[in-house]
């Protein structure tokens, strides 16, 4: 069995220093690993508050048009506007033809959210009375 007196120090010297070098070298690609996570999710949550935006102001335009054919049956046109905390949408109705038969209509809704991302929507709809019953012919959705 070998004494510990027959043990080398310069040995562990150089080990020293290339545990050192591996420590630094693993410190600097845990700390870019955490930067490009940090990038990743920054572009993660970017998309989301886009995605969200584009849902809501759809959202908002369709509430418009509704909004706007509320009294669609009794009257020959209208407008509605309404401002919530999501944002402003505004729907305007026009009837051709009140009395007729076979009368048409037309149905534009807007929408504009609020927050960071401000995005426009828009809902265009085109049809016609058989009586009280309403058939839509064209709808287009746009933003």
């Amino acid at each position: 069995m070998p004494s510990i007196r027959s043990s080398s120090r310069a040995r562990t010297d150089s080990q020293r220093g290339f545990v050192l070098v591996i420590a630094l070298v693993l410190a600097i690609l845990y700390f870019m690993l955490m930067g490009l996570v940090m990038i990743d999710s920054s572009r993660a949550q970017t998309e989301a508050q886009r995605y969200r935006a584009r849902v809501l102001a759809a959202t908002l335009a369709e509430n418009a048009a509704e909004l706007a054919c509320a009294q669609m049956v009794t009257l020959p046109g209208g407008v509605a506007t309404l401002q919530d905390a999501q944002g402003t949408m505004t729907g305007t109705y026009q009837r051709f033809g009140m009395g007729t038969p076979n009368d048409k209509f037309e149905v534009n809704g807007e929408a504009e959210t609020k927050g960071l991302l401000r995005l426009r929507a828009t809902v265009f709809l085109e049809g016609h009375f058989e009586g009280n019953t309403i058939h839509i012919d064209f709808a287009r959705h746009s933003q």
